[in-house]
């Protein structure tokens, strides 16, 4: 059975993040949901602050420890799209996409490190997407930044792993969120062409793959980039 952990989760209100949080939430841990707007599940502990802003993330991080304890589980999950052919795109779609979902989180994972490496115990999963190796047209923005998460996981593994704190990446392919629900019903069709599976998958499913690598069982699982995509980046 698991220590309860205090675990942060960025990105908690919507989708992904907010599957994410309810399940570490069924198994056991102390959950902090951090968020520019919107609500939290029940029972996470609901701190704003926008990525971008420094200040902002340090002081999150010192909320959370008075009200909860050290942070012992992070999943850097929140991100934001600007998608775009590269030849319209601008400096400040690009930059804002990069500022938010790869450097938002170097602040988070410096944050949440300190108190990491002196329990040493931690558990990093960052949230990547199947672009980040298999590319997305009109992404070059997102995908660099998803691509990015996996350097950085990888040599906070090898910074932190004689420490007993792992990261490790999920990348989603296709999952049912309010944002493909959005997407026209024939681009739909040819993205599930193209899934083994046959289907997009659900938020939870993600989850399940993350309360695994969070868990303490995955203690010698670190760097490892898991696909959770139905096969559709398979290769790549």
């Amino acid at each position: 059975m698991n220590t309860q952990r205090v675990a942060v989760v960025t990105g908690a209100n919507r989708g992904i993040g907010r599957a994410i949080a309810t399940r570490l939430l069924q198994d056991g841990h102390l959950v902090a949901g951090l968020h520019r707007s919107g609500e939290v599940p029940d029972g996470v502990h609901s701190v704003i602050a926008d990525l971008t802003d420094p200040d902002a993330v340090s002081a999150a991080f010192d909320a959370i420890r008075k009200d909860l304890g050290p942070v012992g589980i992070l999943v850097a999950n929140a991100g934001i799209t600007r998608d775009g052919l590269l030849i319209r795109m601008s400096e400040e779609d690009f930059g804002d996409v990069l500022d938010t979902n790869l450097t938002g989180t170097f602040r988070c994972v410096k944050a949440a490190a300190r108190d990491m490496m002196r329990a040493r115990y931690g558990r990093i999963v960052l949230i990547s997407s199947v672009v980040a190796t298999y590319g997305g047209m009109g992404q070059v923005n997102y995908a660099s930044a998803k691509a990015g998460l996996i350097g950085m996981a990888r040599s906070v593994a090898r910074e932190f792993g004689a420490r007993g704190v792992t990261a490790n990446v999920v990348c989603p392919g296709f999952v049912e969120t309010a944002m493909t629900a959005e997407l026209p019903d024939t681009v739909v069709a040819r993205y599930r062409e193209r899934i083994p599976a046959g289907r997009f998958a659900q938020p939870e499913e993600i989850a399940d793959a993350v309360s695994y690598l969070a868990s303490e069982g995955s203690g010698y699982v670190n760097g490892v980039v898991l696909n959770v995509d139905g096969g559709l980046g398979m290769g790549h």
